[in-house]
């Protein structure tokens, strides 16, 4: 078995770490596909297995929230035990979950099958990132690596309504898992042979309150962040955000006076972990707000079956991925933080397009919009992950990038919420006022409610009446996407600006690792 247990030299990666890159690759698009690819199954699941509204809910967000809850837990476990160790055990962990998944007989199975697949997805990610810089010491190739790291992100997350909607079109729900088991299969097969060993031989045991502590700081924030994105006026949401902060605050004071933290604070004496971390957050916030709108744009704006909305988003994320491949090159020859800004303000352009769309007939500009945005967006995920697991010691680069992976979820989360109820907010102040004459006040009332209420009114209406309701609906919604979108343009040039000041003395491809202990 090949294991370090302390950083080598730079050296120049080879053969077997581009194809241990390739492995790596599998469970990064496949966690990716698996948390967008269930959105198109869940009325067929739901209808099968008896669940209820409340039942198809935690369906979907518990992968989320055991996803989100374990991340930071995962990742310093994997610096300790070994990070190929930890991959290999939440391969065949979620491998297993997955086949358990497409064969529940009830609600409750599910729910718990998805439930265990996220604790086990929260092993893969940090440990994917963490073992490309064992991998790759050289920060050239490093850079590319992650950039690549990251496409494989952000196409698993375009693919997966495109591949489940071809799926769900001759096969049952169930079959949406599938992919799991093989690609499992194959990474127990190749990760042994390809992949390297890595565990800091310094570090302590893991603090258990420690653990217990940074999931009830995450788990009831994100809770309460998804719930409020539903609209919902209880307090409750409310609440588990607060309980959520001040059991924070108390993790926060233990971590600083335990002697094998869970989460090093001194990471974040780091200006360039920082501030990266910083924009990957407030970025995934734009990015998680905007794209569910523009989502529902295509299915309920211009009317478009969920694998042809899917469709239409794949050349955004191609968009991404190139973007993602281009900056590590650039940056090899211009300051990364011109690169960075360049991006964010390309991105800026393209929610600026998207604030142009008026009611249905905008797809041609919202598709010209998005993908510049997701072009520009493409070197702060690539550069700006590169400098947060690059900033970090080797010893703590599991922590780091769990981290980074928490900020991109946490920040996800924030923007569906914030800028969901924002366009919400928009869509209902548009229909505050009196409807086309013809429309009766139950149609009106449920138009009122949300543009699903609309289209589901304007189906039961004549012609007339319907087309009314349905252009009136339509308009009020793309104004609220273009106050989202404009949220998200002001938003990236600001970002732009706190690149320039945050990196501006990184010199072209240059190192990123500071000198922690």
């Amino acid at each position: 078995m090949r294991e370090a247990t302390t950083p080598g030299p730079q050296t120049r990666a080879g053969r077997r770490e581009w194809i241990g890159l390739a492995v790596l690759a599998l469970p990064t698009l496949l966690l990716a596909m698996d948390q967008s690819v269930l959105y198109l199954a869940l009325p067929r699941l739901s209808e099968d297995l008896g669940a209820s509204s409340t039942q198809a809910l935690w369906i979907i967000d518990i992968y989320g929230f055991m996803l989100a809850g374990f991340l930071i837990t995962m990742g310093t476990l994997g610096d300790r035990i070994g990070r190929r160790k930890l991959l290999l055990t939440g391969v065949a962990a979620f491998g297993l979950a997955t086949v358990l998944a497409a064969y529940s007989a009830s609600p409750g199975m599910l729910i718990a099958t998805r439930a265990v697949m996220g604790i086990a997805g929260a092993t893969l990610m940090p440990s994917t990132l963490a073992l490309i810089s064992t991998m790759f010491k050289d920060p050239k190739r490093r850079g590319v690596a992650v950039a690549l790291w990251f496409s494989c992100l952000m196409v698993g997350s375009a693919l997966g309504p495109v591949i489940g909607g071809a799926m769900l079109e001759s096969l049952w729900w169930g079959s949406v898992f599938w992919l799991g088991a093989p690609v499992m299969a194959l990474l127990l097969v190749l990760g042994p042979v390809l992949l390297p060993e890595y565990r800091d031989p310094a570090a302590g045991r893991i603090d258990l309150a420690s653990v217990v502590l940074s999931l009830g700081t995450i788990l009831p924030i994100i809770f309460g962040i998804k719930e409020l994105a539903k609209g919902d006026p209880d307090a409750v949401p409310a609440l588990s955000i607060v309980v959520g902060v001040a059991v924070g605050v108390a993790f926060l004071l233990r971590q600083r006076h335990l002697p094998n933290p869970l989460l090093d604070l001194r990471l974040f004496d780091s200006r360039a972990f920082t501030a990266a971390l910083l924009i990957l957050l407030l970025g995934s916030f734009a990015m998680g707000g905007v794209y569910l709108l523009v989502s529902m744009y295509l299915q309920v704006v211009e009317g478009l079956s969920p694998l042809r909305a899917g469709l239409w988003l794949v050349p955004s994320a191609v968009a991404i991925v190139v973007g993602s491949m281009l900056a590590p090159a650039i940056a090899q020859r211009v300051r990364p933080a011109y690169v960075i800004a360049a991006g964010l303000l390309v991105a800026a352009v393209g929610y600026f397009l998207i604030t142009q769309i008026c009611g249905a007939g905008g797809l041609p500009l919202l598709v010209s919009g998005f993908v510049l945005a997701f072009f520009g967006s493409g070197p702060m995920g690539a550069l700006g992950t590169n400098f947060v697991v690059g900033s970090a010691p080797p010893a703590k680069a599991g922590s780091a990038a769990s981290v980074s992976e928490t900020a991109n979820h946490l920040g996800i989360a924030l923007g569906i919420a914030v800028l969901g109820s924002l366009g919400s907010a928009v869509y209902r102040g548009q229909l505050a006022g009196p409807l086309p004459a013809g429309i009766p006040a139950e149609a009106a009332g449920a138009a009122r409610e949300s543009i699903t209420g609309a289209v589901a009114a304007a189906e039961r209406l004549p012609i007339g009446p319907a087309t009314e309701l349905s252009h009136t609906a339509h308009a009020a919604f793309t104004a609220g996407l273009n106050a989202a979108a404009a949220v998200g343009a002001v938003l990236f040039v600001g970002l732009a600006v706190l690149a320039v000041v945050a990196f501006r003395h990184r010199h072209p491809g240059g190192d990123s690792h500071s000198h922690l202990p």
